[in-house]
């Protein structure tokens, strides 16, 4: 295991500390009128997903994180855990429902996936930034509503709810924003 001194941090980059992986997800450099350079970071732990802040000085160092991302796909659940398929060597690996129930509710069986492994274990599953799903349940648009920006909920074939247009229907297949679970376009079949 390498050691990424601070003048090296960046966006990105995944350390160890205290034997846990972070992701760095800011670090801005700070040049004082006199006395050390500092770093100031923002790290998200890996395994829990906290976050916190820390200064570094110039000198300081962080130890690497062996963390790599495969591209993978969603098997099937199994009781309380989540199964999915490692593209490259064809491993199967599972995660706790508590880990990835909120990303799962965009998911169908095959769906594609990033795997996140850390000292060859799996540690977090990465969804798609879109998903194409089809409604299952919406109320019909009422006779007249013209109006542009008018919405109304439905029921995808995962089971979960988002907000549409009024022009959506039964049976429509809709691209949806994993991220802030939003509805981007009606895809035409």
């Amino acid at each position: 295991m390498g050691t990424i001194p601070a003048g090296e941090f960046k966006k990105g980059i995944k350390v160890q500390i205290d034997n846990e992986p972070y992701e760095m997800l800011e670090c801005n450099f700070v040049k004082p009128g006199k006395g050390q350079a500092l770093y100031h970071t923002k790290l998200r732990n890996l395994l829990r997903g906290t976050m916190f802040q820390k200064t570094y000085r110039n000198g300081d160092s962080l130890d690497t994180a062996d963390v790599h991302r495969n591209d993978g796909v969603y098997s099937y659940r199994d009781g309380d855990s989540y199964v999915f398929m490692d593209n490259s060597t064809f491993e199967q690996h599972s995660l706790p429902a508590a880990a990835v129930a909120d990303d799962m509710r965009w998911l169908l069986e095959g769906a594609t996936v990033g795997l996140l492994f850390w000292n060859g274990q799996l540690i977090s599953m990465i969804p798609p930034q879109q998903v194409i799903l089809k409604v299952t349940y919406t109320e019909p648009a009422a006779r007249g509503n013209t109006a542009t920006n008018v919405t109304k909920a439905a029921t995808l074939e995962t089971g979960v709810e988002v907000q549409v247009p009024a022009f959506i229907k039964d049976g429509d297949r809709v691209k949806i924003d994993t991220e802030s679970g939003s509805y981007m376009e009606r895809i035409q079949s």
